[in-house]
C-alpha cells in the first residue's frame, strides 16, 4: 500500500483522466465523481476549470508508468474504502489457512500417514 500516488488515469478518463484519477486514490465512484465535477463546473466554472486544466498540466499521467499488475485491484479500493473490515477477512481467511495447514501436519506425522504409504507401495 505504500505505493499509492495520485496519478491521471488515461486508460479510464474521459478527458484528462482527472476524474478517474482522483476516484481511483480515494475509490470512489467513478460516475459519481464526474457527477460531482459538473455539478461543481456549473456552480463554480472558472475555479473549476482552472483546478481541472491545473490539475491536467501538473499532475503525471499513468500512461508512462509500469504497474506491476500482481495485486488485486479490488482488493486495495476494499482497503482504502473499509480497512477494518478488509483485514478481518484476512485474518479470517489466514486462520482457516493455518487450521488446514496444522490438521495437514498432523496426519503427515501421524502413523497412520506411514500406514498410507505402506499400502500404496505395494
Amino acid at each position: 500500500m505504500s505505493t499509492r500516488r495520485f496519478y491521471r488515469d488515461s486508460r479510464r478518463g474521459m478527458i484528462g483522466g482527472v476524474c478517474a484519477g482522483i476516484a481511483d486514490y480515494f475509490a470512489f465512484n467513478l460516475t459519481a465523481t464526474r457527477i460531482l465535477t459538473v455539478v461543481m463546473l456549473i456552480s463554480f466554472m472558472p475555479v473549476t476549470l482552472l483546478a481541472y486544466f491545473g490539475c491536467v498540466m501538473l499532475v503525471p499521467s499513468d500512461r508512462g508508468l509500469t504497474r506491476q499488475e500482481s495485486y488485486d485491484p479490488g482488493f486495495r479500493k476494499a482497503m482504502r474504502s473499509n480497512p477494518a473490515n478488509t483485514l478481518a477477512d484476512v485474518k479470517r481467511k489466514f486462520q482457516k489457512l493455518d487450521s488446514r495447514l496444522a490438521r495437514l501436519e498432523r496426519y503427515v506425522t501421524s502413523s497412520r500417514f506411514n500406514l498410507d504409504q505402506e499400502f500404496r507401495n505395494l
